[in-house]
Protein backbone atom coordinates (compact mmCIF):
# COMPACT_ATOMS: atom_id res chain seq x y z
CA UNK A 1 0.00 0.00 0.00
CA UNK A 2 1.32 3.46 -0.97
CA UNK A 3 1.47 6.00 1.83
CA UNK A 4 -0.44 9.24 1.63
CA UNK A 5 2.80 11.20 1.89
CA UNK A 6 4.42 9.34 -1.03
CA UNK A 7 1.26 9.75 -3.11
CA UNK A 8 1.21 13.48 -2.43
CA UNK A 9 4.85 13.98 -3.42
CA UNK A 10 4.31 11.82 -6.50
CA UNK A 11 1.38 13.93 -7.58
CA UNK A 12 3.39 17.07 -7.05
CA UNK A 13 6.25 15.71 -9.13
CA UNK A 14 3.82 14.86 -11.91
CA UNK A 15 2.41 18.39 -11.87
CA UNK A 16 5.92 19.88 -11.98
CA UNK A 17 6.92 17.68 -14.92
CA UNK A 18 3.76 18.53 -16.82
CA UNK A 19 4.31 22.21 -16.22
CA UNK A 20 7.71 22.05 -17.90
CA UNK A 21 6.87 19.61 -20.68
CA UNK A 22 3.38 20.58 -21.92
CA UNK A 23 3.16 23.52 -24.38
CA UNK A 24 1.61 26.77 -23.23
CA UNK A 25 -1.66 27.80 -24.90
CA UNK A 26 -1.15 30.03 -27.94
CA UNK A 27 -2.59 30.57 -31.40
CA UNK A 28 0.23 28.69 -33.11
CA UNK A 29 0.10 25.70 -30.77
CA UNK A 30 -3.63 25.15 -30.42
CA UNK A 31 -4.58 25.75 -34.04
CA UNK A 32 -3.62 22.23 -35.09
CA UNK A 33 -5.96 20.50 -32.65
CA UNK A 34 -8.16 17.95 -34.39
CA UNK A 35 -6.21 18.59 -37.58
CA UNK A 36 -7.99 21.91 -38.14
CA UNK A 37 -5.29 24.57 -38.39
CA UNK A 38 -6.06 28.24 -37.66
CA UNK A 39 -9.31 27.48 -35.84
CA UNK A 40 -8.41 29.52 -32.77
CA UNK A 41 -7.10 32.41 -34.83
CA UNK A 42 -10.33 32.47 -36.86
CA UNK A 43 -12.40 32.55 -33.69
CA UNK A 44 -10.34 35.37 -32.22
CA UNK A 45 -10.64 37.41 -35.42
CA UNK A 46 -14.41 36.97 -35.37
CA UNK A 47 -14.65 37.85 -31.68
CA UNK A 48 -12.51 40.97 -32.13
CA UNK A 49 -14.47 42.09 -35.18
CA UNK A 50 -17.76 41.85 -33.31
CA UNK A 51 -16.49 43.39 -30.07
CA UNK A 52 -14.19 46.10 -31.39
CA UNK A 53 -14.86 46.36 -35.13
CA UNK A 54 -14.33 49.70 -36.88
CA UNK A 55 -15.83 48.92 -40.29
CA UNK A 56 -19.07 50.79 -39.66
CA UNK A 57 -17.25 53.84 -38.33
CA UNK A 58 -15.06 53.85 -41.45
CA UNK A 59 -18.14 53.50 -43.64
CA UNK A 60 -19.76 56.48 -41.91
CA UNK A 61 -16.68 58.57 -42.72
CA UNK A 62 -16.59 57.47 -46.35
CA UNK A 63 -20.30 57.89 -47.09
CA UNK A 64 -20.29 61.32 -45.41
CA UNK A 65 -18.33 62.48 -48.47
CA UNK A 66 -21.43 61.86 -50.59
CA UNK A 67 -21.84 59.93 -53.85
CA UNK A 68 -18.46 59.28 -55.50
CA UNK A 69 -18.93 59.05 -59.26
CA UNK A 70 -15.64 58.98 -61.16
CA UNK A 71 -14.37 62.46 -62.00
CA UNK A 72 -16.41 64.14 -59.26
CA UNK A 73 -15.02 66.20 -56.36
CA UNK A 74 -16.43 63.58 -53.98
CA UNK A 75 -14.46 60.82 -55.73
CA UNK A 76 -11.30 62.90 -55.37
CA UNK A 77 -12.08 63.39 -51.68
CA UNK A 78 -12.53 59.63 -51.29
CA UNK A 79 -9.08 59.00 -52.73
CA UNK A 80 -7.55 61.38 -50.18
CA UNK A 81 -9.64 59.87 -47.38
CA UNK A 82 -8.38 56.40 -48.29
CA UNK A 83 -4.75 57.47 -48.33
CA UNK A 84 -5.09 59.26 -44.99
CA UNK A 85 -6.98 56.34 -43.43
CA UNK A 86 -4.44 53.73 -44.53
CA UNK A 87 -1.64 55.85 -43.08
CA UNK A 88 -3.57 56.40 -39.82
CA UNK A 89 -4.18 52.65 -39.50
CA UNK A 90 -0.45 52.00 -39.83
CA UNK A 91 -0.37 50.28 -43.24
CA UNK A 92 2.96 50.16 -45.04
CA UNK A 93 3.85 51.44 -48.51
CA UNK A 94 0.73 53.60 -48.81
CA UNK A 95 0.61 55.17 -52.24
CA UNK A 96 -1.57 56.39 -55.10
CA UNK A 97 -1.67 54.74 -58.50
CA UNK A 98 -2.71 57.47 -60.92
CA UNK A 99 -5.31 56.79 -63.61
CA UNK A 100 -7.52 58.87 -65.92
CA UNK A 101 -11.24 58.19 -65.53
CA UNK A 102 -14.48 59.07 -67.37
CA UNK A 103 -16.33 62.17 -66.19
CA UNK A 104 -20.10 62.08 -66.75
CA UNK A 105 -22.55 64.24 -64.80
CA UNK A 106 -26.31 63.96 -64.46
CA UNK A 107 -26.95 67.64 -65.17
CA UNK A 108 -28.12 70.72 -63.31
CA UNK A 109 -31.85 70.44 -64.05
CA UNK A 110 -34.13 67.84 -62.50
CA UNK A 111 -34.84 64.84 -64.69
CA UNK A 112 -38.48 64.37 -65.58
CA UNK A 113 -40.91 62.17 -67.44
CA UNK A 114 -44.65 62.64 -67.85
CA UNK A 115 -47.26 60.25 -69.22
CA UNK A 116 -50.01 61.71 -71.40
CA UNK A 117 -52.93 59.30 -71.08
CA UNK A 118 -56.26 59.61 -72.85
CA UNK A 119 -58.12 58.22 -69.83
CA UNK A 120 -56.01 59.40 -66.88
CA UNK A 121 -54.59 62.67 -68.17
CA UNK A 122 -51.09 63.76 -67.18
CA UNK A 123 -49.18 61.47 -64.80
CA UNK A 124 -45.60 62.06 -63.59
CA UNK A 125 -43.10 59.21 -63.82
CA UNK A 126 -40.07 58.82 -61.55
CA UNK A 127 -36.98 58.37 -63.72
CA UNK A 128 -33.22 58.91 -63.69
CA UNK A 129 -30.72 59.04 -66.53
CA UNK A 130 -28.63 55.94 -67.08
CA UNK A 131 -24.93 56.55 -66.58
CA UNK A 132 -23.32 57.74 -69.80
CA UNK A 133 -26.57 58.79 -71.49
CA UNK A 134 -26.72 61.80 -73.74
CA UNK A 135 -29.14 64.59 -72.91
CA UNK A 136 -32.49 65.13 -74.55
CA UNK A 137 -33.08 68.34 -76.51
CA UNK A 138 -33.71 71.34 -74.26
CA UNK A 139 -37.49 70.87 -74.37
CA UNK A 140 -37.22 67.11 -74.00
CA UNK A 141 -38.51 64.42 -76.32
CA UNK A 142 -42.20 63.61 -76.71
CA UNK A 143 -43.31 60.45 -78.43
CA UNK A 144 -45.58 57.45 -78.38
CA UNK A 145 -44.32 54.55 -76.26
CA UNK A 146 -43.95 50.92 -77.33
CA UNK A 147 -43.29 48.20 -74.77
CA UNK A 148 -41.01 45.19 -75.35
CA UNK A 149 -39.60 42.43 -73.15
CA UNK A 150 -36.63 41.47 -75.32
CA UNK A 151 -34.41 42.66 -78.13
CA UNK A 152 -35.87 39.97 -80.40
CA UNK A 153 -39.37 41.28 -79.77
CA UNK A 154 -38.14 44.79 -80.58
CA UNK A 155 -36.75 43.65 -83.93
CA UNK A 156 -40.10 42.16 -84.93
CA UNK A 157 -41.76 45.59 -84.65
CA UNK A 158 -40.00 46.85 -87.74
CA UNK A 159 -41.20 50.30 -88.79
CA UNK A 160 -43.69 50.40 -85.90
CA UNK A 161 -40.75 51.32 -83.65
CA UNK A 162 -39.60 54.32 -85.69
CA UNK A 163 -39.94 57.64 -83.88
CA UNK A 164 -41.07 55.90 -80.69
CA UNK A 165 -39.77 55.79 -77.12
CA UNK A 166 -38.84 52.15 -76.57
CA UNK A 167 -39.88 50.86 -73.15
CA UNK A 168 -37.87 47.81 -72.04
CA UNK A 169 -39.93 46.09 -69.36
CA UNK A 170 -38.40 42.69 -68.65
CA UNK A 171 -38.26 42.30 -64.85
CA UNK A 172 -35.57 40.49 -62.89
CA UNK A 173 -36.81 36.92 -62.58
CA UNK A 174 -38.31 36.61 -59.07
CA UNK A 175 -38.04 32.80 -59.14
CA UNK A 176 -34.25 32.88 -59.09
CA UNK A 177 -32.89 32.16 -55.63
CA UNK A 178 -29.70 34.02 -56.44
CA UNK A 179 -30.65 37.63 -57.19
CA UNK A 180 -27.36 38.15 -59.04
CA UNK A 181 -28.48 35.52 -61.52
CA UNK A 182 -31.78 37.38 -61.90
CA UNK A 183 -29.86 40.62 -62.43
CA UNK A 184 -27.74 38.98 -65.11
CA UNK A 185 -30.89 37.89 -66.92
CA UNK A 186 -32.27 41.42 -67.19
CA UNK A 187 -29.38 43.88 -67.22
CA UNK A 188 -28.69 43.69 -70.98
CA UNK A 189 -31.71 46.02 -71.40
CA UNK A 190 -29.92 48.68 -69.39
CA UNK A 191 -26.52 48.19 -70.97
CA UNK A 192 -27.57 47.96 -74.63
CA UNK A 193 -31.15 49.21 -74.68
CA UNK A 194 -30.25 52.59 -76.17
CA UNK A 195 -28.27 50.91 -78.96
CA UNK A 196 -31.06 48.50 -79.86
CA UNK A 197 -33.69 51.25 -79.68
CA UNK A 198 -31.71 53.45 -82.06
CA UNK A 199 -31.15 50.58 -84.51
CA UNK A 200 -34.90 50.35 -85.14
CA UNK A 201 -35.41 54.11 -85.32
CA UNK A 202 -36.41 54.72 -81.69
CA UNK A 203 -35.71 58.17 -80.29
CA UNK A 204 -35.20 57.27 -76.62
CA UNK A 205 -35.07 54.28 -74.25
CA UNK A 206 -36.91 53.78 -70.97
CA UNK A 207 -35.68 50.79 -68.95
CA UNK A 208 -37.33 49.09 -65.99
CA UNK A 209 -35.07 49.47 -62.93
CA UNK A 210 -32.84 46.53 -62.06
CA UNK A 211 -34.45 45.54 -58.77
CA UNK A 212 -36.91 42.96 -57.45
CA UNK A 213 -38.36 45.56 -55.10
CA UNK A 214 -41.62 47.33 -55.93
CA UNK A 215 -41.12 51.02 -55.12
CA UNK A 216 -40.94 54.41 -56.76
CA UNK A 217 -37.15 54.74 -56.65
CA UNK A 218 -35.34 54.43 -60.02
CA UNK A 219 -31.99 52.59 -60.21
CA UNK A 220 -29.30 53.97 -62.48
CA UNK A 221 -26.32 52.06 -63.90
CA UNK A 222 -23.94 51.91 -66.82
CA UNK A 223 -25.00 51.82 -70.46
CA UNK A 224 -23.15 51.95 -73.77
CA UNK A 225 -23.34 53.41 -77.24
CA UNK A 226 -22.04 51.86 -80.43
CA UNK A 227 -20.07 53.51 -83.20
CA UNK A 228 -22.22 54.06 -86.25
CA UNK A 229 -25.48 53.91 -84.29
CA UNK A 230 -27.22 57.18 -83.33
CA UNK A 231 -26.98 58.09 -79.64
CA UNK A 232 -30.41 58.36 -78.05
CA UNK A 233 -31.15 59.33 -74.42
CA UNK A 234 -31.77 56.51 -71.96
CA UNK A 235 -33.37 56.55 -68.52
CA UNK A 236 -34.35 54.09 -65.82
CA UNK A 237 -37.96 54.09 -64.66
CA UNK A 238 -39.02 52.93 -61.18
CA UNK A 239 -40.75 49.57 -60.88
CA UNK A 240 -43.96 51.28 -59.73
CA UNK A 241 -43.80 53.56 -62.77
CA UNK A 242 -42.99 50.65 -65.08
CA UNK A 243 -46.03 48.72 -63.91
CA UNK A 244 -48.29 51.76 -64.32
CA UNK A 245 -47.01 52.49 -67.82
CA UNK A 246 -47.41 48.85 -68.82
CA UNK A 247 -51.02 48.79 -67.54
CA UNK A 248 -51.90 51.93 -69.49
CA UNK A 249 -50.35 50.51 -72.65
CA UNK A 250 -52.51 47.40 -72.25
CA UNK A 251 -55.66 49.53 -71.91
CA UNK A 252 -55.10 52.31 -74.42
CA UNK A 253 -54.18 52.35 -78.06
CA UNK A 254 -51.77 55.26 -77.71
CA UNK A 255 -49.78 56.46 -74.72
CA UNK A 256 -47.26 59.28 -75.06
CA UNK A 257 -44.42 60.25 -72.74
CA UNK A 258 -42.35 63.42 -72.44
CA UNK A 259 -38.77 62.75 -71.24
CA UNK A 260 -36.21 65.37 -70.26
CA UNK A 261 -32.57 64.69 -69.31
CA UNK A 262 -29.72 67.20 -69.00
CA UNK A 263 -26.65 64.96 -68.65
CA UNK A 264 -23.19 65.89 -69.93
CA UNK A 265 -19.93 64.07 -70.64
CA UNK A 266 -16.69 65.95 -69.99
CA UNK A 267 -13.08 65.06 -70.86
CA UNK A 268 -11.47 62.34 -68.77
CA UNK A 269 -10.34 63.44 -65.32
CA UNK A 270 -7.31 62.47 -63.20
CA UNK A 271 -7.90 60.08 -60.30
CA UNK A 272 -6.15 57.19 -58.57
CA UNK A 273 -6.29 53.77 -56.98
CA UNK A 274 -5.10 53.76 -53.36
CA UNK A 275 -2.74 51.02 -52.15
CA UNK A 276 -1.53 50.08 -48.67
CA UNK A 277 -0.25 46.83 -47.21
CA UNK A 278 0.96 44.64 -44.40
CA UNK A 279 4.40 43.61 -45.63
CA UNK A 280 5.14 39.91 -45.38
CA UNK A 281 7.76 38.72 -42.89
CA UNK A 282 9.20 35.87 -45.01
CA UNK A 283 7.90 36.02 -48.59
CA UNK A 284 7.09 39.69 -48.98
CA UNK A 285 7.40 39.46 -52.77
CA UNK A 286 4.29 37.25 -52.88
CA UNK A 287 1.11 39.35 -52.72
CA UNK A 288 -2.49 38.76 -51.71
CA UNK A 289 -4.74 41.61 -52.89
CA UNK A 290 -8.00 42.44 -51.13
CA UNK A 291 -10.18 45.38 -52.10
CA UNK A 292 -13.33 47.08 -53.28
CA UNK A 293 -14.11 50.10 -55.45
CA UNK A 294 -14.19 53.66 -54.14
CA UNK A 295 -16.42 55.11 -56.83
CA UNK A 296 -20.19 54.89 -56.67
CA UNK A 297 -23.09 56.09 -58.75
CA UNK A 298 -24.46 59.55 -58.00
CA UNK A 299 -27.63 58.19 -56.38
CA UNK A 300 -27.50 57.50 -52.63
CA UNK A 301 -24.01 57.45 -51.10
CA UNK A 302 -22.74 54.07 -52.26
CA UNK A 303 -22.89 52.45 -48.81
CA UNK A 304 -23.39 48.89 -50.05
CA UNK A 305 -21.94 49.48 -53.54
CA UNK A 306 -19.13 49.57 -52.74
CA UNK A 307 -18.33 51.50 -49.62
CA UNK A 308 -18.90 48.28 -47.69
CA UNK A 309 -16.30 46.34 -49.67
CA UNK A 310 -13.75 49.13 -49.26
CA UNK A 311 -14.07 49.43 -45.49
CA UNK A 312 -14.23 45.65 -45.01
CA UNK A 313 -10.90 45.36 -46.83
CA UNK A 314 -9.36 48.07 -44.66
CA UNK A 315 -10.81 46.48 -41.53
CA UNK A 316 -9.45 43.06 -42.50
CA UNK A 317 -5.88 44.37 -42.36
CA UNK A 318 -6.58 46.38 -39.21
CA UNK A 319 -7.88 43.28 -37.43
CA UNK A 320 -4.70 41.35 -38.21
CA UNK A 321 -2.64 44.22 -36.86
CA UNK A 322 -4.79 44.53 -33.74
CA UNK A 323 -4.19 40.84 -32.98
CA UNK A 324 -0.46 41.22 -33.71
CA UNK A 325 -0.61 38.56 -36.41
CA UNK A 326 2.38 38.69 -38.75
CA UNK A 327 1.61 37.48 -42.29
CA UNK A 328 4.42 35.65 -44.06
CA UNK A 329 3.31 37.03 -47.41
CA UNK A 330 2.29 40.60 -48.19
CA UNK A 331 -1.40 41.44 -47.87
CA UNK A 332 -2.26 44.53 -49.93
CA UNK A 333 -5.50 46.50 -49.67
CA UNK A 334 -6.49 48.27 -52.89
CA UNK A 335 -9.23 50.87 -53.19
CA UNK A 336 -9.98 50.67 -56.92
CA UNK A 337 -11.38 53.68 -58.78
CA UNK A 338 -13.87 53.67 -61.67
CA UNK A 339 -15.45 50.24 -61.46
CA UNK A 340 -18.93 51.57 -62.19
CA UNK A 341 -18.39 53.18 -65.57
CA UNK A 342 -15.07 52.12 -67.02
CA UNK A 343 -12.99 49.68 -64.91
CA UNK A 344 -9.99 51.97 -65.45
CA UNK A 345 -8.68 51.33 -61.92
CA UNK A 346 -8.70 47.55 -62.22
CA UNK A 347 -7.07 47.68 -65.64
CA UNK A 348 -4.36 50.08 -64.43
CA UNK A 349 -3.55 47.93 -61.41
CA UNK A 350 -3.17 44.76 -63.48
CA UNK A 351 -1.12 46.57 -66.10
CA UNK A 352 1.35 47.88 -63.52
CA UNK A 353 1.51 44.47 -61.83
CA UNK A 354 2.46 42.86 -65.14
CA UNK A 355 5.02 45.56 -65.95
CA UNK A 356 6.62 45.28 -62.51
CA UNK A 357 6.46 41.47 -62.65
CA UNK A 358 4.79 41.33 -59.24
CA UNK A 359 3.84 37.87 -58.03
CA UNK A 360 0.18 37.83 -56.98
CA UNK A 361 -0.89 34.53 -55.45
CA UNK A 362 -4.55 35.56 -55.00
CA UNK A 363 -6.88 38.51 -55.58
CA UNK A 364 -9.95 38.96 -53.37
CA UNK A 365 -12.80 41.39 -54.02
CA UNK A 366 -15.75 42.46 -51.87
CA UNK A 367 -18.41 44.06 -54.09
CA UNK A 368 -21.76 42.47 -53.30
CA UNK A 369 -22.88 44.60 -50.38
CA UNK A 370 -22.29 44.67 -46.65
CA UNK A 371 -24.67 41.85 -45.75
CA UNK A 372 -23.88 38.78 -43.64
CA UNK A 373 -21.16 36.68 -45.35
CA UNK A 374 -22.16 33.31 -46.72
CA UNK A 375 -18.95 32.17 -48.42
CA UNK A 376 -16.62 32.80 -51.34
CA UNK A 377 -16.82 32.35 -55.11
CA UNK A 378 -13.56 31.17 -56.64
CA UNK A 379 -12.13 31.44 -60.16
CA UNK A 380 -9.06 29.22 -60.41
CA UNK A 381 -7.89 25.72 -61.38
CA UNK A 382 -9.17 22.58 -59.67
CA UNK A 383 -6.09 22.06 -57.49
CA UNK A 384 -6.19 25.54 -55.98
CA UNK A 385 -9.94 25.42 -55.66
CA UNK A 386 -9.74 22.21 -53.64
CA UNK A 387 -7.12 23.77 -51.39
CA UNK A 388 -9.33 26.79 -50.73
CA UNK A 389 -12.40 24.62 -50.16
CA UNK A 390 -10.42 22.69 -47.56
CA UNK A 391 -10.41 25.77 -45.32
CA UNK A 392 -14.20 26.12 -45.28
CA UNK A 393 -14.36 24.92 -41.65
CA UNK A 394 -12.81 28.23 -40.54
CA UNK A 395 -16.00 30.06 -41.56
CA UNK A 396 -18.59 27.65 -40.17
CA UNK A 397 -19.19 29.63 -36.96
CA UNK A 398 -20.49 32.58 -38.98
CA UNK A 399 -22.36 30.47 -41.60
CA UNK A 400 -19.93 31.59 -44.30
CA UNK A 401 -18.47 28.19 -45.24
CA UNK A 402 -19.84 27.93 -48.80
CA UNK A 403 -16.91 27.90 -51.21
CA UNK A 404 -17.92 27.39 -54.81
CA UNK A 405 -16.84 28.15 -58.35
CA UNK A 406 -17.72 31.58 -59.72
CA UNK A 407 -16.38 34.98 -60.67
CA UNK A 408 -14.25 36.93 -58.23
CA UNK A 409 -15.31 40.44 -59.21
CA UNK A 410 -14.94 43.10 -61.88
CA UNK A 411 -11.92 44.98 -60.48
CA UNK A 412 -9.79 41.87 -60.11
CA UNK A 413 -10.89 40.36 -63.43
CA UNK A 414 -7.86 41.83 -65.31
CA UNK A 415 -5.58 40.06 -62.80
CA UNK A 416 -7.55 36.84 -63.23
CA UNK A 417 -6.94 37.05 -66.99
CA UNK A 418 -3.23 37.03 -66.15
CA UNK A 419 -3.66 33.74 -64.28
CA UNK A 420 -4.12 35.03 -60.72
CA UNK A 421 -6.75 33.11 -58.70
CA UNK A 422 -9.79 35.36 -58.18
CA UNK A 423 -11.96 35.16 -55.07
CA UNK A 424 -15.17 37.05 -54.32
CA UNK A 425 -16.72 37.53 -50.89
CA UNK A 426 -20.34 36.34 -51.20
CA UNK A 427 -22.83 37.86 -48.72
CA UNK A 428 -26.49 36.98 -48.33
CA UNK A 429 -27.95 38.19 -51.66
CA UNK A 430 -31.69 38.78 -51.23
CA UNK A 431 -31.63 42.50 -50.34
CA UNK A 432 -28.73 43.82 -52.43
CA UNK A 433 -30.78 44.97 -55.39
CA UNK A 434 -33.22 46.79 -53.11
CA UNK A 435 -30.46 49.38 -52.76
CA UNK A 436 -28.11 48.93 -55.72
CA UNK A 437 -27.47 52.11 -57.78
CA UNK A 438 -30.30 54.04 -56.15
CA UNK A 439 -31.12 56.66 -53.54
CA UNK A 440 -31.81 53.73 -51.18
CA UNK A 441 -28.08 52.93 -50.96
CA UNK A 442 -27.20 54.83 -47.78
CA UNK A 443 -25.52 53.83 -44.53
CA UNK A 444 -28.87 53.38 -42.76
CA UNK A 445 -29.36 50.32 -45.00
CA UNK A 446 -26.20 48.65 -43.60
CA UNK A 447 -26.21 46.45 -40.51
CA UNK A 448 -23.09 46.96 -38.37
CA UNK A 449 -22.74 43.33 -37.21
CA UNK A 450 -23.16 41.94 -40.72
CA UNK A 451 -20.57 44.40 -42.03
CA UNK A 452 -18.11 43.36 -39.30
CA UNK A 453 -18.63 39.67 -39.99
CA UNK A 454 -17.76 40.22 -43.64
CA UNK A 455 -14.56 41.99 -42.60
CA UNK A 456 -13.72 39.08 -40.29
CA UNK A 457 -14.21 36.57 -43.12
CA UNK A 458 -11.83 38.57 -45.32
CA UNK A 459 -9.26 38.81 -42.52
CA UNK A 460 -9.32 35.05 -41.92
CA UNK A 461 -8.93 34.23 -45.60
CA UNK A 462 -6.17 36.78 -46.14
CA UNK A 463 -4.19 35.51 -43.17
CA UNK A 464 -4.44 31.82 -44.12
CA UNK A 465 -3.42 32.61 -47.69
CA UNK A 466 -0.50 34.68 -46.40
CA UNK A 467 0.69 31.80 -44.22
CA UNK A 468 0.02 28.85 -46.49
CA UNK A 469 0.11 30.22 -50.02
CA UNK A 470 -2.10 28.75 -52.73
Amino acid sequence: MISKRFYSWGSLLTIILLTFTLPTTSFAQTNHANNKPYTDIAREIIRTALAEGQAYHLLAELTALGPRLSGSPQAAAAVEWSRHTMARLGFQNVRLQEVMVPHWVRGPIEEAAIINSATMGTIPLTVCALGGSVATPEMGVVAEVVEVKSFDELKTLGKKAEGKIIFFNRPMDPTKINTFEAYGGAVDQRGSGAIEAAKVGGIAALVRSMTTRLDDVPHTGGMQYQDGVPKVPAAAISTVGANLLSQLLAQEKTVRVRLKLTCQTFPDAPSANVLGELTGTEKSEEIIVVGGHLDSWDKGTGAHDDGAGCVQSLEALRLLQALKLKPKRTIRAVMFINEENGLRGGEAYAREAATSKEKHIAAIEADRGGFAPRGFSVDTDSTRFARLAGWSYLFEEIDAEKIFRGGGGADISPLVRQGVPGIGLVPEPQRYFDYHHSDNDVIAAVNERELNLGAAALAILCYVLAQEGL
